[in-house]
């Protein structure tokens, strides 16, 4: 290293705010020592403090220290408040003053009782050509009071791209590697036999996909006419980067939430005009990638400081989806098969997880996790070795608490799509019910009694059916990873048993639904066929922070939906949502398209029922798209 590390490396993210407990998620590079002090605003005193000595810390590398700041007490809620971390560094807003919004003295937070005005969105992507969305929604909250800011921001998935990086990201996360002194960790039936190993690899850079795991039986008709034909375990079509290593899932989320790191990178390897890596040069067609890339992910990083800002400031929540792990992840019991059969695939799918939970997961809500779990996870975390690493993951693979819910008014339950699934008995390559019966039925019991809510699920759980026929269709083909055949009305348990939960008569009155994953927005009211009293449904999608989907596909699918499935089309009762009627609202963007394609963040207020009042987007280029009420003639 040829100057010293930053103090700060990521954070500080506000990842819980309840009237009894306060949670934040920070990186140093030292370990985190002082106090923290929380303090009523303006200026009206301090009300909690607490050594930091007390907080969980974890030492992940020789120069690398991630803290669980966990603080429970008694705090005002629904008033402005300040908070310090007083490090033995000095006060960390003196140290990175670019934290603070304007005239702030310290960083200022509300805990809302309230969910009444949620920031939300998933999927993005750093070399996505698009802007990125969250930099547009901290330069809203910079000109916001304290009190008309964001009750908090729900991020519904793909939070990182493992299974599609860039080359220069790439790059930077090995370098990160090797200046926190991250683990290295070894491998068994594998090509490689550790990470460092890996990162020499000829084909580290642009070639992975020869070195991740394949099997030979998928089920196809293609095998049984071929049956020594190998077939990669992961679907991504853009596996040449994908992530293997803990460490690299690890560094990925520090470089694409925080720019501290970025500065301390060398700007010569690789891609100084040689590009060569391991004694072999880069093709000339990933030469131009690179070129392309890097301009993109330049852009990316001058944004980050507005991202690292906005999360300091505003309670901030997250779920995984499938590209926070890799494409298509536990899609089909054929996958799942191929995948945790392999000891390769197994660990990276595993890896995935270690890093999600210490980023994402363990800070939606901590009390998830249980001394036994803890205890598994510092023996890793402690020993990182190969026999603690894969009892880790295993522990992992058992774990049932990842979904979770946030007790504001109205209540938020955020759900797990991906792990507990409904697996098709009748075929390998059938895809799988997002959520099986047990799980339904514990999401069931939190709607009960309730007057309003909102779900958080990251695949709409009513979508644009005329892509989910076509997703059928692929099924039908028995190719479900070729256009990601998932949606709740894929499976018939998953699909019935959900229906029944809306038609159940103590569904609440006011029910929204937050999702992304699809790469474009939009916006739908849904009522009960044949029913006087029906419960008000709202499907709301806003995707993605940093991503788009292919035109003119989308265009071509909007104007298809449009003609084929209007409410009063007989297709309808053909499909399994022939009970609800679904109306679909109309953006007051140029045009006469539903969906939205570009990257957006989305903003939802609510009234005192639970009802939205306003449905909007707010664009990565800082437009504001509004999906007016439909008017009922």
């Amino acid at each position: 290293m040829n100057k010293q590390l930053p103090f700060l490396i990521a954070g500080p993210i506000l990842r819980k705010a309840t009237p009894e407990e306060l949670v934040f998620w920070l990186v140093t590079s030292q370990p985190l020592q002082g106090r923290f002090e929380l303090s009523l605003e303006p200026q009206q005193g301090l009300i909690f403090e607490q050594d930091l000595d007390q907080c969980t810390q974890l030492q992940l590398g020789q120069r690398c220290y991630l803290t669980l700041a966990n603080f429970k007490g008694s705090f005002p809620a629904d008033v402005a408040l300040s908070y310090e971390f007083l490090t033995s560094e000095g006060r960390l807003t003196q140290l990175y003053p670019e934290l603070l919004y304007g005239d702030e003295q310290a960083l200022t937070i509300k805990i809302s009782t309230k969910a009444d005005y949620i920031l939300h969105g998933s999927c993005r992507n750093p070399h996505h050509p698009s802007p990125d969305a969250l930099v547009s929604a901290d330069n809203k909250v910079a000109s916001q009071a304290i009190e008309d800011r964001p009750d908090m921001l729900m991020m519904s998935g793909d939070q990182i791209y493992a299974d599609h990086v860039a080359g220069p990201t790439l790059d930077a996360i090995i370098q990160t590697i090797e200046l926190l002194g991250l683990p290295d960790e070894t491998f068994v039936d594998s090509p490689i036999g550790s990470g460092s190993e890996l990162y020499a690899h000829p084909d580290c850079y642009y070639g992975r996909e020869k070195i991740l795991p394949h099997y030979v039986d998928d089920g196809s008709l293609l095998t049984k006419l071929f049956p020594h034909r190998n077939v990669p375990i992961f679907s991504s079509r853009e596996a040449e980067n994908h992530l293997v290593t803990f460490s690299e899932f690890f560094a990925m989320y520090l470089l694409v939430w925080s720019p501290t790191l970025w500065p301390y990178l060398k700007t010569t390897r690789l891609h100084d005009e040689r590009f060569t890596h391991a004694g072999h040069t880069l093709e000339p067609k990933w030469q131009q990638q690179w070129r392309d890339e890097k301009a993109i992910i330049d852009d990316f990083v001058k944004g980050l400081p507005n991202v690292q800002r906005l999360f300091a400031h505003i309670p901030t929540y997250m779920i995984f989806d499938d590209h926070d792990v890799t494409d298509d992840w536990n899609l089909t019991i054929g996958w799942e098969k191929a995948a945790y059969s392999n000891a390769f695939s197994n660990r990276i799918i595993g890896n995935a997880l270690i890093a999600y939970w210490l980023c994402q997961g363990w800070g939606n809500e901590p009390d998830n996790f249980n001394q036994e779990f803890l205890s598994v996870a510092d023996r890793f975390i402690s020993d990182p070795g190969a026999k603690r690493q894969d009892e880790f993951i295993q522990y992992l693979y058992t774990f049932e608490r990842w979904h979770y819910t946030i007790h504001t008014s109205p209540k938020v339950v955020v759900l797990d799509t991906r792990t507990r699934r409904w697996r098709s008995e009748s075929r390998m390559n059938k895809p799988s019910g997002l959520m099986d019966w047990e799980a339904l039925i514990e999401f069931q019991h939190e709607l009960m009694h309730q007057d309003k809510v909102v779900v958080v699920s990251a695949a709409p759980m009513f979508g644009v059916k005329v892509i989910e026929a076509l997703q059928k269709g692929a099924t039908i083909a028995r190719q479900p990873l070729l256009i990601d055949a998932e949606n709740w009305m894929a499976h018939p348990g998953s699909a019935n048993t959900l229906l029944s939960i809306f038609t159940h008569t103590k569904t609440p009155t006011n029910f929204v639904i937050l999702s992304g994953d699809v790469h474009y927005s939009f916006a739908y009211d849904i009522k009960l066929r044949f029913r006087r009293n029906s419960p008000n449904i709202y499907q709301i999608t806003c995707s993605g922070f940093k991503n788009q989907f292919p035109e003119p596909l989308l265009a071509i699918c909007d104007h298809a939906d449009r003609l084929l499935y209007s409410p009063r089309s007989p297709l309808n009762f053909l499909t399994k949502r022939k009970r609800l009627k679904i109306k679909k609202r109309d953006p007051n963007t140029e045009g006469r398209r539903r969906l939205v394609n570009t990257s957006a963040i989305g903003e939802l207020k609510l009234d005192a029922h639970g009802k939205p009042q306003r449905i909007s987007i707010l664009t990565g280029d800082g437009k504001e798209w509004d999906f007016p009420p439909i008017e009922e003639k």
